[in-house]
């Protein structure tokens, strides 16, 4: 869709402010009521969603002139995406903002307004070596040397694990990948990797808003997932995993099943293919990554347009949020003998933002790390000892505030608490 086929949404935002909050009969204090990083850490309202509706209605209508608009670019993109305010209005209203955001971010980018230069950076990397990090593509299967795993460009598997940008080439996240392969071994999977053939799904680019790009990226994923004939792509990253979920749908039809790893651990436990045995006396709380929640839910395909009354013709089933993975990392800490699970104020679709999406750790480092200290102090209000999730952006993001607040508390990838229970 077009901006200009979201002006019912834009015209009927009623500005009602439950986009910045935690639903009411979900509320558990004031101190953590907020819900939208980028609004409770600039207060203005053009920081929030029903501010940046505003912008997007003045621009389809034509009031604003905004090229060349630094402030325009700083407010836009000073919002991690996480889609909270999404689903907060959706228990309200049937309106689109998320979609209209990226829709927005595209429109800048067709129009050369956009995106910023830290981002031309991460769209260069993307297009130089298929990686958002700059690496040369010969090292992309270095996490694996020593695993004997299956090149899927030789032979073939049942079963891709896809193992990301991030946690292919960052060295303080190169364990997670390994503990993964050798979790899934141990568990009898038939298991096979795209080693240096592997590029990035493209979620840091659709997010930016590079449409154009991150179509030829999709459709090449996409040709080539099929012509491997694997059952399922496994992923640890949250990021590839809603990309893959929600926006390779769009591109082309996908003859394999994706999961994210948290999801294939807790089937692989209830089919007695997987027992933890060793006793972990940790006090833990479970953050949920965005991509892993509430963007995380399938993609409904629908063909339609407003009618009378904004009624959707034919109907649409929106996407609340609520349908994300939330249960299996929950079962997986359960099923860890000594583990003792203490959940934050802010969980589930109500999750607050770690801050380093959208764009935002490459361009505002500040406001990421600021979101995440927020989000450290609500796990230490729980009495919890150590942090878990399980999302490459969101462990790197919390290892950073950490490092900066020098906080007591730790922060573990559920794969790593898994491989130590084994």
């Amino acid at each position: 869709m077009s901006l200009e086929e979201y002006r019912w949404d834009v015209w009927n935002c009623v500005r009602c402010s439950n986009c910045k909050f935690v639903q009411s009969w979900n509320l558990k204090s004031k101190r953590f009521s907020k819900i939208c990083p980028s609004n409770t850490r600039y207060l203005f309202d053009a920081y929030s969603s029903q501010g940046k509706m505003d912008i997007a209605r003045a621009i389809i209508d034509g009031e604003l002139d905004y090229k060349d608009s630094s402030k325009l670019l700083d407010i836009i993109y000073k919002c991690t995406l996480c889609g909270a305010c999404d689903s907060m209005c959706k228990n309200f209203n049937d309106l689109d903002p998320l979609l209209i955001f990226e829709e927005l971010r595209a429109k800048l980018i067709e129009d050369g307004q956009g995106p910023l230069p830290e981002h031309k950076a991460i769209f260069d990397s993307v297009k130089n070596y298929d990686n958002v990090w700059m690496q040369p593509r010969s090292g992309r299967d270095q996490w694996a040397k020593g695993l004997n795993l299956k090149d899927l460009s030789k032979e073939k598997a049942d079963v891709l694990y896809f193992v990301g940008c991030t946690y292919a080439f960052n060295p303080q996240l190169q364990k997670i990948s390994k503990d993964t392969a050798v979790i899934l071994k141990k568990a009898g999977v038939d298991l096979g990797i795209l080693g240096k053939s592997e590029v990035c799904c493209g979620s840091p680019i659709v997010r930016i808003g590079g449409r154009e790009l991150f179509s030829k990226i999709a459709k090449a994923n996409i040709e080539m997932f099929n012509k491997l004939g694997v059952s399922k792509v496994i992923t640890s990253c949250a990021g590839c995993y809603s990309t893959f979920k929600v926006d390779y749908p769009k591109e082309g039809e996908m003859k394999f099943e994706i999961l994210h790893v948290v999801e294939y651990l807790d089937q692989l436990i209830k089919e007695g293919k997987l027992e933890f045995t060793r006793k972990l006396p940790l006090k833990v709380t479970w953050h949920d990554p965005c991509h892993l929640g509430r963007r995380s839910e399938p993609y409904i395909p629908w063909n339609g347009k407003r009618g009378k009354y904004g009624r959707y013709e034919p109907p649409k089933e929106l996407r609340r949020g609520g349908k994300g993975v939330y249960e299996p990392p929950r079962n997986i800490l359960k099923s860890i003998p000594g583990i003792k699970l203490l959940e934050m104020e802010r969980i589930r679709e109500y999750s607050w933002c770690c801050g380093s999406g959208g764009g935002v750790k490459s361009a505002y480092p500040d406001f990421a790390l600021w979101s995440a200290q927020e989000r450290i102090e609500e796990a230490k209000a729980t009495g919890a000892e150590a942090l878990i999730t399980s999302c490459p952006w969101c462990e790197s993001n919390f290892m950073d505030a950490l490092k900066e607040d020098n906080k007591k508390m730790k922060v573990y990838s559920l794969v790593e608490l898994a491989s130590q229970a084994l």
